[in-house]
């Protein structure tokens, strides 16, 4: 009996695969659970569709995310920080406060898509790599100054 997975199946398939599985799994088990249509002529077009609307959206959802990412790449982000005599911050800069910083300059940056290895501790000029998806890339550089306190 020909089907159309509605979700992923462990050991079946993935979402909008079309598989051929025995009636009785299909009757018994993957229709009652709403995990799978039966692939009828109609059902087999929405399905193409539907996957034309996805791959459009993908498509968009890309040139937005390039679009982002080119406007990244290369920028420049001052934190201001306090720090002791000898340049050493009293706070450390981690991935947390750059996000937070992204996000005042209109930027959605998580914090897991910033590549830091450790904390900043002291002043200076730092490059960090951001990551997103689709394999995008972009490099920006974190200039960390501050006042003295006494």
């Amino acid at each position: 009996m020909k089907v159309i997975l509605l979700h992923d199946v462990e050991n079946l398939g993935r979402k909008n695969d079309v598989k051929d599985v025995p009636s009785g799994f299909v009757r018994n088990f993957l229709i009652p659970k709403g995990l799978v249509v039966l692939a009828t002529k109609e059902s087999l077009e929405k399905l193409e569709i539907q996957k034309k609307k996805d791959e459009e959206n993908a498509e968009n959802e890309l040139k937005e995310m390039e679009k982002i990412v080119s406007k990244l790449d290369g920028e420049e982000i001052e934190i201001q920080a306090k720090m002791g005599d000898k340049g050493r911050l009293f706070e450390s800069i981690n991935k947390q406060k750059i996000s937070d910083k992204l996000k005042e300059m209109g930027y959605t940056v998580e914090k897991t898509q910033i590549e830091l290895e450790n904390p900043i501790k002291e002043a200076g000029e730092y490059m960090v790599k951001l990551k997103f998806e689709h394999n995008l890339e972009a490099e920006i550089k974190i200039i960390i100054s501050g006042s003295e306190e006494k």
